[in-house]
């Protein structure tokens, strides 16, 4: 496997079908201008890998992880605002807000989360029985990603009474949440497409499920050692604000050497996980990525 070469190939498949969004003026400008503003794309090359792993093909998982990365971005949008972080860097860029005003940025993130559904909810492809049933299991697990069991919970949690000191128990229990759940969803998402032609084990959907909650908590680890070693060029987005705001991290509460440590532990965690599931396309690059993923600079 040429994990280097695999990762491009989903991630510019990725990127050309976001290209083809959103080429209008006005709210469009400002809801492609986030989305189209970089990142790694990682949630919809899971959701693509996923679904090769089960048995499908990149393509039969486009659109879902298409959907998920707008409701991704919109997060990222409102995550920015002046009512709760505040920055006014993302991905290297001015936030939608400073680049566009409170207002519009609000929408745009409104709009893209109603976007995400709607190319769920319609995408395309050859389906076994109908593509129905299979695009109404995806969108449900995206809709209790994004609400309030899901990534609205998590960030509601880690606002209320922000500069409280948390315990490691709390924080956790926000990050599952706020980073945890979409990530989930873009991996089961991932299983459910591949069921649309062919019968999936339903072993994997669990296996996709463990996979991604460890993977989630190593993502957030990582992200709260890279707030304090980092800079704002490398990161995309300014470093240290957790630390002026008062957050409780992993770092505050453990130091970087322990988060490393952990880091990698949820990592293998993550690995390990994947072989709970009977995979006839293979896992081979999911564990890769995770590998990678848990030595990330930015």
């Amino acid at each position: 496997m040429d994990f280097a070469k695999e990762m491009e190939q989903a991630r510019q498949l990725a990127e050309h079908r976001l290209e083809a969004f959103f080429p209008g003026g006005g709210l469009e400008e400002a809801m492609r201008y986030s989305l189209l503003a970089g990142g790694k794309r990682i949630r919809p090359i899971l959701t693509m890998k996923f679904c090769e792993a089960a048995g499908g093909t990149l393509e039969e998982g486009l659109d879902f992880g298409c959907g998920v990365e707008m409701l991704h971005t919109y997060s990222l949008i409102h995550d920015d605002l002046p009512c709760m972080d505040n920055d006014d860097l993302r991905r290297g860029k001015p936030t939608c807000h400073k680049a566009y005003g409170e207002c519009t940025a609000t929408l745009a993130g409104d709009a893209l989360q109603a976007a995400a559904f709607r190319t769920v909810l319609s995408a395309g492809g050859e389906w076994r029985h109908g593509g129905g049933a299979v695009r109404a299991l995806a969108a449900g697990i995206l809709a209790e990603a994004a609400g309030a069991d899901g990534m609205c919970g998590g960030q509601y949690g880690d606002t209320l009474e922000e500069n409280r000191p948390r315990t490691l128990e709390e924080l956790t229990a926000i990050n599952d949440k706020k980073t945890g759940a979409l990530l989930r969803a873009a991996c089961m998402m991932g299983v459910a497409a591949s069921m649309g032609r062919r019968e999936v084990d339903a072993s994997c959907m669990d296996a996709a499920r463990d996979y991604a909650s460890n993977l989630g908590l190593a993502f957030q680890i990582r992200d709260d050692i890279l707030d304090v070693t980092s800079t704002d060029a490398a990161f995309g987005k300014p470093v240290g604000s957790d630390a002026a705001n008062g957050k409780t991290t992993y770092v505050t509460l453990l130091g970087v050497e322990e988060c490393a440590r952990r880091v990698l532990a949820y990592t293998e965690q993550a690995k390990t996980a994947l072989l709970a599931g009977k995979w006839p396309g293979g896992t081979a690059f999911l564990a890769a990525l995770a590998d990678g993923l848990a030595v990330r600079d930015k």
